[in-house]
């Protein structure tokens, strides 16, 4: 890789810019990755509801229709519907996530513009300085951990 003929100094310059593009592009990579992760979250999170508003809609109508159906245990449809709330507490995740994956791919993005701008360099020769996409400002846009169940009203 080094050749010879090569002054030392610039051989060892090329070393540190080789490992920095070799950085800059594994940032791009996972930045990818999490965009691409950030649209199957999106996607499974869009089936759910729909089926969770799908079964909310048929077991309110049970229950709207349960005297005149016998047949019907309403306690068993409250149950249902008190599972229905605990699976949309848990869609908040989804919610959560999202919001991290965001802020990541922001924190990702702005070491790469910052790495590219501090190795490529700009204003030499006339060249405007690239553009750095800005750190985000607060250091973590989720602060909760877990998620508790209470009360929730569907729909």
């Amino acid at each position: 890789m080094l050749n010879e003929e090569m002054p030392l100094e610039a051989a060892t310059a090329i070393l540190p810019l080789q490992a920095a593009a070799e950085l800059q592009d594994s940032l791009m990579v996972a930045a990818n990755d999490l965009e691409r992760l950030q649209r199957l979250l999106a996607d499974a999170t869009e089936t759910l509801m729909g089926h969770f508003y799908g079964a909310s809609a048929q077991i309110n109508h049970l229950l709207r229709h349960a005297s005149q159906r016998p047949d019907l245990d309403s306690h068993q449809l409250h149950e249902a519907m008190q599972h229905l709330g605990g699976a949309v507490i848990a869609m908040q995740f989804q919610d959560m996530s999202s919001q991290l994956i965001s802020h990541l791919q922001r924190r990702l993005r702005h070491c790469t513009d910052q790495l590219a701008c501090d190795l490529m360099g700009g204003d030499e020769d006339g060249e405007e300085a690239a553009a750095v996409e800005p750190a985000p400002m607060r250091p973590n846009p989720v602060t909760q951990d877990e998620m508790d169940a209470g009360s929730i009203e569907l729909f």
